[in-house]
């Protein structure tokens, strides 16, 4: 499956959503959003209304876990993958709960993160065609 949608890369680093979208435009040729809070993210994604959001869970201002929630009361059918580079139990729970369609460290090998962005995507969007979602 090729994606060519709307991603938006939400992370308070600026070197971190430059990795996240190399390893995206592995994925197809998707147009690359960014943010770098939760809050900006509301934002952007009322404008721009993407396909994915690739959403860091520890951000100043307001976290992945807050976005997330303010993400789903805008759009229920909003698709978000958690990045995070601390895992716990109780925050994978509660981001899967609130409606997040994955949770990817950020220090997992690239190739396992593309193929696992892969897999979510071929899940949510795969009946859609071999371009992924139109924008």
């Amino acid at each position: 499956m090729k994606f060519d949608g709307k991603i938006l890369l939400v992370d308070d680093e600026a070197h971190v959503r430059k990795f996240v979208g190399l390893i995206a435009r592995t994925l197809g040729s998707p147009t690359l959003i960014e943010a770098s809070n939760g809050a900006e993210a509301l934002e952007v994604y009322q404008r721009e209304r993407p396909d994915l959001v690739l959403l860091d869970v520890n951000m100043p201002i307001l976290d992945g876990i807050g976005t997330l929630r303010e993400l789903k009361k805008i759009d229920p059918d909003a698709v978000v993958i958690m990045l995070t580079s601390l895992a716990n139990r109780q925050t994978v729970e509660e981001s899967l709960e609130l409606g997040a369609s994955n949770y990817l460290r950020k220090d997992t090998p690239k190739d396992e993160i593309v193929t696992r962005l892969h897999d979510t995507l071929q899940t949510i969007f795969g009946h859609e065609g071999e371009n992924g979602p139109q924008a």
